[in-house]
């Protein structure tokens, strides 16, 4: 028996230990990850995409995009590619190319932070608004800033419910308001309809910022044009994952904020870089994959791969239903939602749960024969206790811009 058999990982990777068997705790690492990457459908992640030539390339130097995009001084850094990878994204939105600024984050939580924070030095004594169904980094940033927050319902499908948004910025109308909607909520990708939200501040006459957290369904729905950040949208902000549609192999992600809601930075001295970002030194090798991604399939390819998920996200949910599991999905979603099932296939499937429903998320690179084998294992359970199904409009949730 080898040692990598025998040891378990906590044991291999102890320091104190007088040796440590390198090769044998990286053997672990990658062994568990690919005995479970069979049976992960759970988490959004896609895993279609290829990024070993620049993991070979580059993965033994630091790359340190340090200070503001497009700062131009320091040696290996990667901002030439970061500047591309943010262009296209906004391109894709729609975001005017006079009104606009960004970088490449650590994912959707310091997405999210950066524009809140724009928002909130612009909008001090502003009320935030976000949804139950929000992320949990939304009330954690408004705590982090100092800010007031209001959580607002959501209809059973998990989109916001503009009624009661519309009951809280009444009481609160003397104050500014920045609304966070979602895009693609974590438990069954709803969208919040930013025309909706728009409609309930203008009649409360009241002004402020609008940001979109779109970690998961952003760039499916941009390339659909569904999605748009122009002038008419309203929307100020928006905050966008790498790993999970691009499925790059590091947490990231794509903040961009319009620059009339920016306020002027402090330029650092010893790093002769503007303090425009979060976490001031970035990492120039995320921004490397992005724009690897982006370069090599394009937006063509992008929306392919988003509609071959979708038809996959269909199909396991007409298989669920044919062995009595009551699923749905919103007509965008990759996100299948459905009755919880036991432990045992919760906890091999990784399936994430909120108390009754669970969700099954058919990415890029996740097949027929993982949702098959799934169905099989559910089919052998016993059956479900039935949960309602939501009420969804006919055409399925709004867009974010308010398109169709």
């Amino acid at each position: 028996m080898t040692r990598y058999q025998s040891l378990s990982l906590a044991d291999a990777a102890d320091l104190s230990r007088a040796s440590v068997d390198v090769t044998a705790v990286l053997d672990h690492l990658v062994g568990d990850a690919d005995a479970a990457a069979a049976t992960s459908i759970g988490f959004p992640g896609a895993v279609d995409l290829d990024y070993s030539e620049v993991i070979t390339r580059l993965g033994n130097r630091l790359w340190n995009n340090i200070g503001d995009p497009l700062d131009e001084g320091g040696t290996a850094h990667t901002r030439v590619l970061e500047r591309a990878v943010i262009a296209w994204v906004a391109d894709t939105l729609a975001m005017p190319a006079d009104d606009r600024w960004g970088y490449v984050t650590t994912g959707g939580t310091e997405g999210n932070l950066s524009a809140l924070h724009a928002a909130h030095r612009r909008h001090p004594t502003a009320r935030v608004y976000y949804s139950t169904a929000a992320h949990y980094s939304i009330p954690k940033i408004v705590h982090m800033l100092g800010a007031r927050g209001v959580a607002v319902n959501v209809h059973p499908g998990g989109e916001m419910d503009y009624a009661h948004l519309a009951a809280q910025v009444s009481r609160r109308r003397r104050w500014p308001a920045i609304v966070v909607a979602t895009a693609g909520t974590t438990l069954t990708e709803a969208v919040d309809d930013t025309a909706s939200i728009r409609a309930v501040l203008d009649e409360h006459e009241v002004h402020g910022h609008l940001h979109v957290d779109a970690a998961l369904s952003g760039i499916p729905l941009a390339l659909d044009g569904r999605l748009r950040l122009d002038d008419g949208s309203g929307i100020g902000s928006i905050a966008i994952s790498g790993h999970k549609f691009l499925g790059v192999p590091t947490p990231c992600g794509v903040v961009l904020i319009r620059d009339s809601v920016r306020k002027a930075a402090g330029r650092i001295a010893y790093t002769a870089t503007l303090d425009t970002t979060v976490t001031g030194s970035r990492c120039g090798l995320a921004a490397a994959l992005l724009w690897h991604a982006i370069a090599t399939h394009g937006r063509e390819g992008h929306h392919w791969r988003a509609t071959q998920a979708r038809r996959l996200a269909a199909y396991a949910v007409d298989q669920l239903n044919a062995v009595g599991w009551r699923a749905w999905r919103y007509p965008h979603a990759f996100t299948v939602v459905l009755p919880t099932p036991s432990e045992q296939v919760r906890k091999k499937w990784v399936l994430a749960s909120d108390g009754p429903i669970s969700h099954l998320i058919c990415m890029p690179g996740i097949t027929h024969g993982q949702i098959d084998a799934f169905v099989a294992d559910l089919a052998a359970a016993a059956p479900p206790r039935l949960i309602p199904r939501p009420r969804l409009r006919p055409d399925g949730p709004p867009s974010p811009s308010g398109t169709r």
